[in-house]
């Protein structure tokens, strides 16, 4: 990380931490964790929490695990645990010689199970899921007792054992902790800790196991047993930290971590909940998991997104307790302020009109000089060449101008950025009245000179005819239309989330030009096309096939015009 993002920032829980140390709880030690399940891709409200756990362990000389909570095959595979290993290492963040899983710990996991069934603290139950949740009771009414709460300790213990060994089948029975059946908490009513998962293999463990703790029983252990001093979850947990530290509690443990809770990351135009996430992906709506659409971090990546924006988005944001809904354009301002920065700046032409320059030699070719960056000489030059024909953007030429139009028309003069004024001379249409070609004329006094001695009004970006490369340039735009897809204000008409896609989140232009220097680019690299906007050569690009450059971001806010007009 640079040094600008060094500054520490103010949140409860570092004041919180502050105090601790002060104290001198935990022995002055500070110990967090991220703790993902591999069932799928990571967003970018886990990017906060990646954020937030590896800063606070960087800021205060502490340590940051990386544990995956894989308690459910059925869900869990292999490629999701290195999609988020490599999420993690990108956005620069490392977890050292810290790499644990949750299914390390499987037999201690049910060691301190048997320990609850000895304490008369838990119980094998043989209702169906259904008819547990029917005796949970609700948020007004309180629970039933479970007509197998009562079993002894030694039956409960032969029957979790005979569990262990595969003699009953998914879904016959469940150990559930024995808490109390009308606590205002649902979540203590008597809440599983053990079901069967019979037929997977697990990516770990293979098939060593039929049965799996549940993520309540699993996570507070497993903190324990890493010593976690802070244990740092969103604000959906916050009624599950009572069970968090009963299971510790009952279990006398030597450890006994802090859970904190902070808010999710809400932002707009897009769904976090990997569960829809996982939907979009498994019903084809977009192109996987790093679709640059997508609010993955792996989409992010691919579309541009650098991981010191993303870092600078998750300070600019803070944590807080309260939810709420974060703008994109945040997020938005936060790639522009750093591509700004960094991207080199070149010339495309997505939309091209061919211009013959009449009074240029078709046998000459000029090279000129052309600044990387406006801003920073440190960047250096390239070079561009000028040849008799080019391409300029259809939307830089109007026949007839609107009011205020500052480019090309007949009769009129722009520059060439880099290069000269050129003056339109005769526009050429084809048998339907199509415009296929302008031919123009240029000053040759008008290079290098200063613009303020020939003023005109405007300036356009140009590339060579016969120096271009063709590209094709896929424009991506925000995946909803609606500023919160999920939510039941969104869809109270009866429509799903997914009728809220943005059709045109992705239009796909096969037939642009851009300058020959970009036959350099590497996948991945990020550059300013001059007045276009950010683009990045697709990370899947392969060398000899035809570019491929997505959008990144716009210039300017241009959604900020629409939601002033609607």
């Amino acid at each position: 990380m640079t040094d600008g993002e060094n500054t520490r920032p103010s949140n409860f829980i570092r004041h919180i931490i502050d105090e601790d140390l002060v104290t001198g709880k935990n022995d002055g030690c500070v110990a967090t964790r991220f703790p993902p399940e591999p069932n799928g891709y990571l967003h970018i409200g886990h990017a906060k929490s990646i954020a937030l756990n590896f800063g606070i362990a960087n800021d205060y000389n502490g340590t940051c695990n990386l544990r995956f909570d894989d308690t459910n095959p059925h869900k869990e595979n292999k490629e999701f645990v290195n999609a988020i290993m490599n999420d993690v290492h990108w956005l620069g963040f490392d977890w050292q010689d810290r790499l644990y899983f949750a299914s390390d710990y499987f037999k201690q996991l049910y060691d301190y199970a048997v320990q609850l069934i000895k304490k008369n603290k838990a119980y094998v139950c043989d209702l169906n899921a259904e008819q547990i949740r029917a005796y949970r009771g609700t948020l007004t009414e309180p629970g039933k007792d479970s007509p197998y709460r009562e079993r002894t300790v030694d039956e409960n213990l032969e029957l979790f054992a005979r569990m262990r060994a595969g003699e009953f089948q998914d879904g016959a029975c469940v150990l559930r902790a024995k808490i109390d059946m009308t606590s205002p908490n649902i979540n203590l009513r008597d809440p599983a800790i053990y079901r069967i998962r019979h037929g997977v293999v697990h990516h770990q463990t293979g098939e060593a196991w039929c049965i799996y703790p549940m993520y309540d029983y699993t996570h507070c252990i497993s903190d324990s047993i890493e010593g976690i001093t802070h244990s740092l979850c969103t604000l959906e947990f916050e009624d599950h930290r009572p069970l968090y530290n009963w299971f510790l509690e009952e279990l006398e443990v030597s450890c006994h971590p802090q859970q904190i809770e902070f808010s999710r990351l809400n932002l707009e135009y897009a769904v976090t909940s990997k569960r829809k996430l996982t939907e979009l992906v498994d019903e084809g709506l977009v192109a996987g998991w790093d679709d640059p659409r997508m609010p993955t971090i792996a989409g992010l990546r691919r579309r541009g997104y650098t991981p010191r924006a993303l870092r600078n988005f998750c300070q600019r944001i803070g944590v807080t307790k309260v939810d709420n809904i974060v703008e994109m354009a945040v997020l938005e301002d936060c790639i522009r302020t750093d591509l700004n920065e960094t991207a080199a700046r070149r010339m495309a032409v997505l939309h091209p009109l061919k211009v013959i320059i009449t009074n240029y030699s078709e046998s000459d070719v000029e090279e000129l000089p052309a600044a990387n960056h406006p801003q920073d000489e440190v960047m250096g030059t390239r070079v561009i060449q000028l040849s008799n024909e080019i391409y300029i953007d259809q939307h830089d030429f109007a026949e007839v101008p609107p009011k205020k139009f500052k480019r090309l028309t007949v009769g009129g003069e722009v520059r060439l950025r880099n290069a000269y004024v050129i003056r339109c001379d005769n526009v050429i249409k084809d048998a339907h009245g199509n415009i296929i070609e302008l031919h123009c004329s240029y000053d040759a006094d008008t290079l290098g000179k200063n613009p303020e001695d020939r003023k005109v009004k405007g300036v356009i970006h140009w590339v060579s005819a016969k120096h271009a490369l063709q590209a094709e340039i896929r424009l991506y735009d925000r995946l909803f239309k609606h500023p919160t897809p999920d939510a039941s204000d969104a869809t109270k008409d009866g429509s799903d989330y997914k009728d809220l896609i943005n059709s045109d989140s992705l239009r796909t232009l096969a037939h642009c030009y851009i300058e020959p220097s970009l036959a350099e680019a590497q996948a991945g690299e990020q550059f300013q096309f001059e007045r276009e906007g950010y683009f990045c050569l697709d990370s899947m690009h392969l060398p000899g096939n035809v570019p491929v450059f997505n959008r990144v971001v716009t210039l300017r806010d241009t959604w900020a015009k629409i939601e002033r007009k609607q």
